[in-house]
C-alpha cells in the first residue's frame, strides 16, 4: 500500500491475516447464500399471490408514470436542500451558543440542542400543521415539512459542528490570541474554517438522514416522492411494484450521498505527512 493511500482507519487498525480472511470469505458464501434463499422465497410468495402481474407493472412503460415520480423526486429533493441549508444555519448558532463563555447562553443553547435531538420528526411536523395555525402561525405546505426536518435535524449538526470546533489544536488559538487577535476573529479566520473541513463527511451523512425525514411529507400532503407514489398506488392498486420502484429510488439517492461522504472521508483523513 502506497504512502498516499493510507488513511487513519488503516493507520490504527491491522490487516487481516490469512485465517481471518479465510473466515471472512466463509461467512460471505454463507451469509449471500442464506440471502439469496430468502429472496427467492419472497419472490415466489409474490408470484403465488399474483403480485408479479403484468398489470401491476404495466405502468411503469408509460413516461407519465416516470414523469410523475420525477416531479415528486424533485420536490423531496428541494425540502431535503432547503432543511439541510435551514438546519446548518441555526445549528450554528447553537453551536457558537453552546461553547459561548456565557454559562446563561450555554445553559440555552445545550438545552435547545438536547430538544432538537429528543423530540421526534413527526412530532415537529405536527406542531406546525395543527397547533402552529392555532397561534396564528399559517405557513405554506413546503415549509410544515422544511422547518420541522430542519429543527429535527439542527442539535445533531450542532453536536457535529462543536466536534470539528473541539478537533482543531488549541495551540493555534493560543498562538493567535497571543498575537492580539479578538477571540472572534479568531474563531471565523481560523478555527471554524478548519472545523468545517473536518466534518464535512459527517455533514454529508446527515444529509441521508434528512432526506429520509422528507418521507413524513404525507401529513402535510406535500407532493414529495413518497406522496406522489401513494397517489400511483391509489390509482392503480400497485402497491408492490409502486413501492420497490419508489425504495429503489431512495437506495440510489442515498447510497451516493453515501459514496460521496467515504470519499471525502478518505481525502480528508490521510495521515499527516503522507506523500502523494
Amino acid at each position: 500500500m502506497s504512502a498516499a493511500n493510507v488513511t487513519i482507519r488503516d493507520a490504527l487498525y491491522e490487516a487481516p491475516g490469512p485465517k481471518t480472511k479465510k473466515r471472512i470469505r466463509f461467512f460471505t458464501v454463507v451469509s449471500l447464500v442464506v440471502l439469496a434463499a430468502l429472496i427467492f422465497l419472497i419472490i415466489r410468495q409474490f408470484y403465488v399471490t399474483g403480485q408479479l402481474d403484468a398489470k401491476y407493472w404495466s405502468l411503469f412503460t408509460r413516461l407519465t408514470t416516470w414523469k410523475f415520480l420525477a416531479g415528486g423526486l424533485a420536490g423531496t429533493l428541494k425540502v431535503a436542500l432547503v432543511s439541510s441549508v435551514v438546519s446548518f444555519a441555526i445549528a450554528f448558532l447553537m453551536m457558537v451558543g453552546r461553547i459561548s463563555k456565557n454559562k446563561i447562553v450555554s445553559w440555552i443553547s445545550t438545552a435547545l440542542i438536547e430538544l432538537s435531538r429528543g423530540i421526534p420528526t413527526l412530532l415537529f411536523i405536527y406542531f406546525f400543521f395543527l397547533v402552529a395555525p392555532q397561534l396564528g402561525l399559517k405557513l405554506p405546505t413546503f415549509w410544515k415539512i422544511t422547518l420541522p426536518v430542519a429543527l429535527s435535524a439542527a442539535g445533531v449538526v450542532a453536536e457535529v459542528l462543536r466536534s470539528g470546533v473541539n478537533a482543531v489544536p488549541k495551540g493555534q488559538t493560543e498562538a493567535a490570541v497571543a498575537l492580539g487577535m479578538r477571540d472572534a476573529t479568531v474563531f471565523t479566520k481560523i478555527v471554524f474554517p478548519q472545523a468545517f473541513r473536518y466534518v464535512i463527511p459527517s455533514l454529508i451523512s446527515e444529509l441521508v438522514i434528512v432526506l429520509k425525514d422528507t418521507t413524513f411529507a404525507y401529513v402535510v400532503s406535500y407532493a414529495d416522492l413518497m406522496q406522489n407514489a401513494r397517489v400511483l398506488i391509489s390509482n392503480y392498486d400497485a402497491l408492490l411494484s409502486v413501492y420497490l420502484v419508489t425504495a429503489l429510488i431512495y437506495i440510489l439517492i442515498n447510497y451516493l450521498l453515501n459514496k460521496a461522504s467515504v470519499a471525502v472521508a478518505r481525502h480528508r483523513s490521510a495521515v499527516p505527512g503522507a506523500t502523494k
